[in-house]
């Protein structure tokens, strides 16, 4: 823990959570994708939260279940309503800066171009800053200012709703006449079978493990993984999937090829990564067939519903086990390999793949 990356976190609230109703069709502001990332960078050490919570009933309990210090900012009734959670975040940021030497990194969740000034000034006083904000609503002048930038509806686990257009109350229609009973049938819609514990385990590790290489790019350890998935998870216990230590587990993972194990800098803490080839390769080869299977008279397959036509080929497809935070990046990363080609299509508001390379 002596060399993790100690990190402050400040969210401009009111910025995030309007930027998701309004470009994420109503949709509420969700912590948690944040807090997983975060888990990823090193140990956050400090998390506040700026806003008048007045308007944020619902939003104040799930980040106070996820132990964020809420700053009241209120707003004065009838006056314009200004940037009062601006100059406190900032002023607290800088205070902290000074006043806390082992914060390595700060982290602002907003998109407003007004925090580009703090991003500067906490840079020359040799901080990493992270900038997090809602991609439709970030000013483009923030993004380069920061260290690194995270896109709040890229992250692992954000839901996109769709956001056509706003519609109106749907009118309501005349209700049915009631069938017998003997006649009426119940229509489910399909939908995907949870996943087992077993691989529900393998897709957090080896999701975790990606996140890890691609945050540092340095080896990953398995006391460093271990630490990680606790911090996105602090009931964790490898004990509750049947294994007796972390190693055993790890040591299981790499037998069905999740991961692969090398040796590590320290004895009993060996290098943990993904595989180069094997699995993923085998997964290529599968996607490009079946993209061939179907391509028709076009030799195109649209992106929609692919997955589950690969997962009739082969039931234990998931490309989080191969360490792909989507479906969509298995694709590009397949289209990179030469595996399959890769386009967006106007006409068809969806990518269309090919089994040749574009």
């Amino acid at each position: 823990m002596e060399h993790e990356d100690r990190i402050a976190l400040f969210l401009d609230y009111e910025n995030l959570a309007l930027g998701v109703r309004d470009h994420h069709g109503g949709a509420m502001f969700d912590f948690r994708p944040i807090a997983d990332a975060l888990a990823e960078r090193g140990r956050v050490v400090v998390r506040r939260a700026y806003a008048d919570w007045s308007y944020f009933d619902e939003d104040r309990r799930m980040l106070t279940r996820s132990h964020v210090e809420l700053i009241e900012i209120p707003q004065r009734m009838g006056a314009t309503r200004k940037n009062a959670a601006d100059i406190k975040m900032a002023v607290d940021a800088i205070e902290l800066a000074f006043e806390r030497g082992y914060i390595s990194t700060f982290v602002l969740c907003t998109g407003d171009s007004d925090f580009t000034p703090l991003v500067h000034k906490l840079r020359e006083l040799n901080k990493q800053v992270i900038g997090v904000g809602v991609e439709k609503s970030t000013s483009a002048l923030l993004p380069p200012a920061c260290d690194e930038f995270l896109y709040y509806d890229r992250l692992e686990g954000v839901d996109i709703l769709p956001t056509r257009g706003r519609r109106g109350r749907p009118a309501r229609l005349p209700e049915p006449e009631p069938r017998p009973a003997e006649q009426v049938e119940i229509e489910v819609p399909p939908t995907e079978e949870p996943p087992r514990d077993a691989d529900a385990l393998a897709v957090l590790v080896a999701q975790t493990v990606a996140g890890l290489q691609g945050s540092s790019g340095g080896e990953v350890t398995a006391s460093r993984l271990k630490r990680t998935l606790l911090r996105k998870d602090p009931t964790f216990s490898e004990s509750d999937h049947g294994f007796r230590t972390f190693g055993e587990l790890l040591r299981h993972l790499a037998e069905l090829r999740v991961i692969e194990l090398a040796e590590g800098p320290a004895k009993g803490d060996p290098e943990v990564s993904l595989p180069e080839h094997g699995d993923r390769e085998t997964a290529f080869a599968l996607l490009g067939s079946v993209v061939r299977d179907l391509g028709g008279e076009t030799g195109e397959v649209a992106l929609s519903g692919l997955k589950n036509q690969l997962r009739r080929v082969r039931p234990d497809f998931s490309e989080k086990k191969l360490g792909y935070r989507g479906f969509l990046q298995f694709c590009k990363a397949a289209a990179t390999e030469g595996a399959v080609g890769l386009r967006w299509s106007t006409e068809a508001d969806d990518y269309l793949l090919t089994a040749e390379p574009s």
